[in-house]
């Protein structure tokens, strides 16, 4: 974790506890927030009973009952002052792409490449899993280089299905349940990280690494 990053701690209700490291993505809040959640995860601190790492924040759902605001308040900042940090989501998912999307040929026009050399800067080295959630098993995937970072859509789709791979703010993203979007559609893939059915429900890991394929 990187030492400059001072988390703000605030109460969300009456069972929920935010730490939050940033107040916009950056790599180092990031990876921070991966970290922390990785460290609670393995020190099992009493009365929490949900920790769901965001991509510059972690929310823990605790039992009231069980330990108050103040005492685990107390148990976070034991938590991100000490030293050294578990690893978080090592994992590496190869992702086949087919690049079909409606909105791929203005991607690559917005930053100046063809069609092809676009997909060959996306698919030039793996991207760090910086999140998950929003929809389940939503996958964010960063940090693209500048030269392709693009806004996201002034208009939102209302629905596109999942497996949909979208395209936005330095970021890849991969749906695995139909939802609305702002972003840009470059793609689909046969690849869904939720399944209802399995235990856990989800396969990828914030902290984890995929790799995208042209098909």
């Amino acid at each position: 974790m990187t030492d400059t990053l001072t988390p703000t701690l605030l109460p969300l209700g009456d069972r929920g506890l935010l730490i939050r490291f940033a107040e916009s993505l950056s790599d180092d809040a990031n990876r921070a927030a991966i970290g922390f959640a990785a460290r609670v995860e393995a020190a099992g601190v009493r009365g929490v009973v949900e920790i769901v790492p965001n991509l510059v924040s972690v929310l823990l759902r605790y039992e009231p009952g069980a330990i108050g605001f103040d005492a685990l308040a107390g148990e976070v900042r034991l938590l991100v002052s000490a030293p050294g940090q578990p690893a978080a989501g090592d994992a590496e998912h190869r992702v086949t792409v087919h690049f079909d999307g409606e909105d791929l040929s203005e991607v690559a026009g917005l930053v100046r490449l063809l069609v092809a050399d676009f997909i060959a800067a996306h698919n030039a080295a793996p991207l760090r899993v910086l999140a998950t959630g929003f929809a389940p098993g939503f996958i964010y995937c960063g940090m693209h280089p500048e030269a392709l970072v693009v806004p996201r859509r002034g208009v939102v789709r209302r629905q596109v299905p999942a497996g949909t791979v979208l395209f936005a703010a330095g970021q890849t993203a991969i749906t695995s349940t139909a939802i609305p979007t702002g972003w840009h559609v470059i793609g689909h893939t046969e690849f869904r990280n939720f399944d209802p059915a399995a235990e856990p429900p989800t396969t990828v890991r914030a902290g984890d690494s995929v790799a995208f394929v042209a098909s």
